[in-house]
């Protein structure tokens, strides 16, 4: 009887193969019996992909110890510094294997590596360099899926999107971590990444700038207040730059095409569509944000946009802005040979303001008026509006604060009149509309950062900017391969250890 039990004591463990063939097996079995054929299909569908995460689970498992533990050698050296800079070389001749917890997609898995240490020393896994490993306990993967559901959407959905495709639990804190490390490769990205050559795309390439103001975490002493004084907001906001960079083929319109536009009611033709041929919109769009740099860091990051797209500096450059004049001067300014363009869908408002100044709102007469306006003012004929409408007001004898507002409608007309040539920028096919930027402060800004209840770091509030700048501009992918790259760069760095030969 004893020699029976020291034989079974003997009896090595099922590989991590065998059992990935075994929950297989089980699985195919279960998909087949009677139990199974009564469910519906969504139930079906839902427990083979929890029984199949399992097998995955296990293959993994099985792939991680065929790679074994990284074992190189008896001995493996350190190259560092000292204190005055010169190469200092350390023989680690000392090891033991240890396992590491990894979460992936499929579940948890260990990952047996091999430490190379001596006293005074870090250990080096010579596996974690050979894997690309994450320096997180939680797979790249993991954390790229639960950074797209935190970039679409509030963090605890993320948590929850990474819970119901992998079952892996992520804490909203570590998913919050995550992007704020997940972004910082973000300048590195853009400063190397590869355009089409400028002869492949449009010959006009615009920018266009603004600033969104982004709800912050007030400071300890400010949430101590038991009540506000009145006048003070419960939350304080700080402005983010946001920037749009593209290129476009020309857009030439008549001053009348571009009125009917704006004033169109009622579905559209199919018959209209056919007959004008669809423009193709802009090119290669890239938009970002910031919290933490100045306008004049975003401008910078503006200028080396267009010349990595137009570093000869032949296509016709479009500046969109609106009516800060502090963004106006700067762009200005760091944009050479540029053409300055007032949005015109912020002149669109200014005129309605005045329009309801002379006629009720919502009248007919109001949507009239407004519209003649609009139309001298597409047609170049800023100072003839600005005149009529001055001398309309004194003519009916407005005063009060109707008489403020046509003063200072008018006011902004007349002083940003060389930033309303409409008729000279619609015959060269540019652009007189920041729709790009406009967007780019919805989906980039307030889609994400305003929702209710929401308050964010500078830190955690560049991260978020950053990743959805990523996002939005159709380059995370790419984005989040090179970030892996630097991330392992920064772990294992080129000759930051080698292999004892002898």
């Amino acid at each position: 009887m004893t020699a029976k039990v020291a034989r079974a004591a003997v009896v090595p463990l099922r590989s991590h193969v065998e059992q990935a063939r075994e929950k297989f097996a089980e699985l195919e079995e279960w998909l087949m019996s009677p139990g199974a054929l009564k469910q519906t299909f969504d139930e079906v569908e839902r427990e083979q992909e929890r029984r199949g995460r399992e097998v995955q689970r296990l293959l993994l498992q099985a792939h991680l110890e065929k790679r074994g533990p990284g074992d190189v050698g008896r001995a493996i050296e350190v190259v560092t510094k000292d204190e005055r800079g010169n190469a200092v070389v350390r023989r680690l001749a000392e090891h033991r294997t240890h396992e590491r917890s990894i979460h992936s997609i499929f579940g948890e898995v260990e990952a047996t590596r091999t430490g190379y240490f001596t006293d005074g020393t870090e250990s080096i896994h010579p596996l974690d360099k050979a894997a690309a490993l994450p320096a997180r306990t939680f797979s790249y993967e993991i954390q790229r899926r639960g950074l797209l559901g935190s970039i679409q959407g509030p963090f605890d959905e993320g948590v929850e999107r990474i819970k119901e495709s992998t079952g892996v639990l992520l804490s909203k804190r570590s998913l919050e971590q995550v992007a704020v490390d997940g972004a910082i490769d973000f300048d590195s990205f853009y400063a190397v990444r590869e355009l089409p050559p400028p002869s492949e795309t449009g010959p006009i390439v615009v920018t266009s700038l603004d600033c969104k103001g982004v709800p912050m975490v007030k400071p300890e002493r400010a949430l101590r207040v038991v009540r506000r004084a009145a006048g003070k907001k419960a939350n304080k906001k700080r402005m983010a730059t946001v920037a749009a960079v593209f290129t476009q083929q020309p857009r030439i319109r008549t001053p009348e095409e571009v009125l009917e536009s704006l004033f169109h009611e009622g579905p559209r033709l199919v018959a209209d569509e056919r007959e004008a041929p669809r423009w193709p919109g802009p090119e290669y769009k890239r938009i970002w944000a910031s919290l933490e740099k100045s306008k004049d860091e975003v401008i910078d990051e503006v200028v080396q946009e267009l010349a990595a797209r137009d570093p000869k500096g032949k296509k016709r450059r479009a500046i969109l802005i609106d009516g800060e004049q502090a963004l106006q001067r700067r762009a200005a300014k760091a944009i050479k040979n540029g053409v300055e363009i007032l949005d015109l869908l912020h002149v669109i408002e200014k005129v309605w303001k005045c329009a309801y100044c002379f006629h009720p709102e919502g009248s007919d007469a109001a949507k009239e008026w407004a519209r003649a306006r609009i139309l001298q003012v597409l047609r170049g004929e800023v100072s003839q509006v600005v005149k009529g409408v001055r001398c309309s007001a004194t003519m009916q004898g407005l005063d009060g604060s109707n008489r403020a507002t046509v003063n200072a409608v008018t006011g902004y007309l007349y002083r940003n009149r060389h930033r309303m040539r409409y008729d000279e920028y619609l015959r060269e096919g540019l652009p007189i509309a920041s729709g790009a930027v406009e967007g780019a402060c919805k989906n980039l800004v307030r889609d994400r950062m305003e929702r209710s209840g929401m308050r964010w770091t500078i830190k955690g509030g560049e991260a978020m900017l950053r990743l959805r700048a990523v996002y939005l501009s159709g380059d995370f992918d790419a984005y989040w391969a090179f970030h892996m790259r630097q991330e392992q760069q920064r772990l294992h760095p080129v000759g930051s250890w080698r292999v004892v030969e002898k």
